[in-house]
């Protein structure tokens, strides 16, 4: 193996930067038609093609969580945690049919604008302030932090402080242009990481099958993984049973077998791709049909994205139960599982591994400027604009957006110094999975009910949010001492320092339910209150497919239906 980046590795990074950033400016003056409108800057409003929609969705999303997270869960729970990927693209579906219809016909343009059109001001307020704490505190900084962590393993280890100011910078550059320049970044973004991301694990699986004796050998790479881990290769895991090992109760834990499925899977899908402003924000400058067409894009982008993300974990899996990576996967001499994306990208020749880590800078900054934009958008349009200045110019608000979009870049650098959060610690996408999952089941509710039930009322959707907070930090802090282990709502499993838990994902489905529970009652409870709320508009055609997304849907979906059969 050749560790470490040489000399035409920097060469390739070096041009992948300069291309990225020539094409931004490029793009920056070609479409500049108002730098400082609002709408322009924050939504690059009828500006963004399907394909642009679509990729930048994809380039968003993807980042240090897949490419360094989810790598290190497919290295200790397999191909099962492809169903963050793959139930992502049915959740996409759902969100191109059912959700994007309702944004548009409102002309909502961010998630806090919507809960004022549909229940008030207050309601509004919260929620800005919920979702700027998510992302600041969990997103972007755990973004920052794994993809430091990853860049630091392929370039020696020996600079995470100046990668991730580094990245940062980067990141800034990107995000200042607004979301056009994001945008159509991003299709170069999706398509240099896709390219590296395909060479990295098409590397792994030779890799694998060389050091076996089947020759370089890719289809005999994949079998062999399969042969050698047929537990990773499955994608529902069995409730554990008195006989259960520690890591069969862990991955449990993490991946909860069939009751995830009826659980806290969908509420973590649906929240993020249909109710995120990060995400969102692509598509809702456009019209209903290149908004519906670019999601349905990004969804069967997302089919693919395990080949890029999983299997590479999986080979670094079989390669360390063999005896190699003993010290590539080790950090302070500890195994360290979000080592395995960077481990196998050792192997790969000079010049490759610079693409490859141009690849993974690509992921990592365009969601970063994604995550930056969309955290400047609700502060400037929902809180600055609204209660700090009102008769704020366009120009000014902008400004504002931008100076926001470096403060919060600092402070993420800031949390990340000495890795005060811990994201370290557990697993980087757990972290962000789980402590997403505290606001999300209480989030969800309040929107869900906003779109499709007009008796929803501002005071239960308020009393919503702040009960499914709670709610959260009892199921993950103190339900299981109150109640015990084992109860008709969950069993709690023991974790390696013998404390116990509830699997996140259950726990985010009984947060859910009962905080929509609630919400409905209140609501047929508060008579009063449903004379004074707002109705959304809404269109009996609407929710009506054309054939050409129809037929879109139904590939979707079958691909879907066919690997869960073949992998269950």
């Amino acid at each position: 193996m050749n560790q470490g980046l040489q000399t035409y590795d920097y060469i390739v990074f070096v041009l992948y930067f300069i291309l990225i950033s020539s094409y931004g400016v490029w793009i920056y003056r070609k479409k500049n038609s108002n730098t400082n409108n609002t709408k322009d800057f924050f939504l690059a409003e009828g500006q963004l093609t399907w394909w642009a929609i679509g990729a930048s969705l994809i380039a968003s999303n993807i980042s240090a969580e897949q490419f360094i997270g989810m790598s290190g869960n497919g290295f200790r729970l397999g191909l099962a945690i492809s169903v963050y990927e793959w139930l992502a693209a049915v959740s996409l579906v759902v969100v191109a049919i059912f959700f994007m219809p309702v944004y548009l016909k409102n002309q909502i343009y961010t998630m806090p604008q919507f809960l004022k059109t549909r229940y008030n001001e207050t309601v509004a307020m919260i929620m800005a302030i919920f979702w700027l704490f998510l992302y600041i505190f969990v997103n972007l900084t755990s973004i920052l932090y794994l993809g430091s962590i990853a860049i630091n393993n392929l370039t020696g280890g020996a600079h995470f402080h100046l990668i991730m100011i580094g990245l940062a910078v980067f990141a800034l550059f990107i995000t200042l242009g607004g979301m056009k320049v994001i945008g159509y970044t991003d299709v170069f973004q999706v398509l240099i990481l896709t390219v590296g991301g395909l060479i990295t694990s098409y590397i792994a699986l030779t890799v694998v099958s060389a050091q076996f004796g089947m020759g370089k050998d890719v289809i005999a790479g994949f079998k062999h993984l399969m042969q050698t881990a047929p537990d990773h290769f499955k994608m529902i895991f069995d409730k554990p049973g008195p006989g259960s090992t520690q890591k069969e109760i862990e991955d449990y834990s993490s991946l909860p077998g069939i009751a995830m499925m009826v659980a806290g899977i969908w509420v973590a899908h649906l929240n993020y791709w249909g109710c995120n402003q990060y995400i969102t924000q692509r598509a809702l400058g456009a019209d209903l049909k290149t908004a519906r067409t670019g999601i349905l894009f990004a969804a069967f982008l997302k089919l693919m994205m395990p080949i890029l993300v999983v299997i590479p974990g999986i080979a670094a899996y079989v390669l360390y139960q063999n005896g190699g990576l003993q010290t590539e996967m080790m950090t302070n001499g500890v195994l360290n599982q979000d080592n395995a994306y960077s481990s196998v990208v050792g192997f790969l020749p000079v010049g490759l591994k610079g693409l490859s880590m141009a690849a993974l800078t690509a992921a990592i900054v365009a969601s970063l400027a994604g995550k930056a934009n969309s955290i400047s958008t609700i502060y400037s349009l929902d809180i600055y604009k609204k209660y700090i200045n009102k008769e704020a110019s366009d120009t000014k608000i902008v400004n504002i957006g931008r100076v926001i979009i470096v403060l919060s870049l600092i402070i993420a650098i800031v949390i990340n110094w000495r890795d005060t959060l811990g994201i370290g610690g557990k697993g980087g996408f757990e972290f962000i999975q789980k402590y997403t999952g505290y606001i999300s089941p209480a989030i969800f509710p309040v929107l869900l009910l906003g779109f499709f039930w007009k008796r929803a009322t501002s005071k239960a959707a308020i009393t919503g949010i702040f009960l499914g907070v709670v709610l959260s930090i009892v199921f993950d802090k103190f339900l299981p001492g109150w109640m015990g282990n084992d109860t008709l709502l969950y069993t709690a499993y023991q974790t390696a320092s013998g404390s116990f838990e509830i699997p996140y994902l259950i726990q985010m489905g009984w947060v859910f339910f009962f905080t929509t529970v609630s919400i409905v009652l209140i609501s047929l409870l508060d008579v009063k209150g449903q004379k004074h709320e707002n109705e959304i508009t809404e269109d009996k055609g609407q929710f009506k497919l054309s054939n050409a997304h129809l037929a879109m849907v139904v590939l979707v979906l079958g691909v879907v239906i066919a690997l869960y059969i073949k992998f269950w």
